[in-house]
């Protein structure tokens, strides 16, 4: 019997005899009621040791039977199976209609996912989704909700631009709209490490990006703040709202899989629809 978290964790249930499994925690932002977006958390699957449990990433390497079991499991949550992607940190969009091609329930066709590591669509009923196990999902949609995105944003990702790739696409289908933006569960800035090399990736391109940099002990390491400099290149945007980026994906072990952490994991899916 699925039911809500009466904890305001605003996910859906699987049952068990022992103990209510929260399957997604959906984003909390100002979007239309017709929007629908959520993550998935890392309960309430068939996945074992490094992956348990309800990992949906196929090229991770698990076992391709439980991660076909787990998508099974999450699409009882969703209008349709949702359109997977082969990600690369790039900034390519790839945009889905009913008509378009989705890969069958049974298998795990990684021929017919595009390499894009954003989605957009302007049909009701299509679900598009990205993976990410540290890496930023951002959800989009415009006050009329009538188009929504989703973007793949780890820090290649944001360097090259996939939030301007993102929603100048949702801008060409949706013209004058006022777009709305949510961070969803990534690593924070408490926890994710890089170089000197990366720091200069964003603040060669923009000085206002070093606030958004820690310097730490070690010479040339220093903490990055994801969410801010996401926060950055949407306000380049005239948006209607920017929410999220409350979670640390590397903190909450019991949530989220988080890549920084533990290397070998699983992988968190991060959905959106419009009815």
């Amino acid at each position: 019997m699925m039911q809500r978290d009466p904890a305001n964790l605003d996910g859906s249930y699987l049952a068990s005899e022992k103990l209510q499994v929260p399957l997604t925690l959906a984003a909390d932002w100002p979007a239309p009621a017709r929007v629908r977006a959520m993550t998935s958390l890392r309960q309430g699957g068939t996945s074992e040791g490094l992956y348990r449990s309800l990992n949906l990433g196929a090229r991770c390497g698990d076992d391709a039977e439980n991660v076909a079991r787990n998508r099974a499991i999450f699409i009882t949550e969703l209008p349709s199976p949702p359109h997977w992607l082969n990600q690369v940190h790039g900034v390519q969009v790839a945009e889905f209609s009913v008509a378009s091609s989705s890969i069958a329930l049974s298998e795990l066709s990684k021929s017919l996912e595009p390499i894009a590591d954003a989605a957009i669509t302007t049909e009701p009923g299509v679900v598009l989704s990205v993976l990410s196990a540290d890496c930023l999902p951002i959800f989009f949609t415009n006050r009329q909700g009538n188009a929504v995105g989703v973007a793949h944003a780890g820090w290649r990702g944001l360097a090259g631009g996939v939030i301007e790739s993102t929603l100048n696409v949702l801008s060409q289908r949706r013209p004058n709209s006022q777009w709305l933006a949510h961070l969803g569960p990534a690593i924070g800035p408490g926890a994710f490490e890089v170089g000197a090399e990366v720091r200069a990736e964003f603040c060669d391109a923009d000085s206002r990006c070093a606030r958004h940099f820690r310097a730490l002990p070690a010479a040339g390491k220093y903490l990055a703040d994801l969410y801010g400099l996401a926060r950055l290149r949407l306000e380049r945007f005239t948006l209607h709202s920017i929410s999220g980026g409350a979670y640390c994906t590397h903190r909450d072990e019991a949530l989220f899989y988080s890549h920084r952490r533990d290397r070998r994991t699983g992988r968190m899916a991060s959905v959106i629809w419009f009815e």
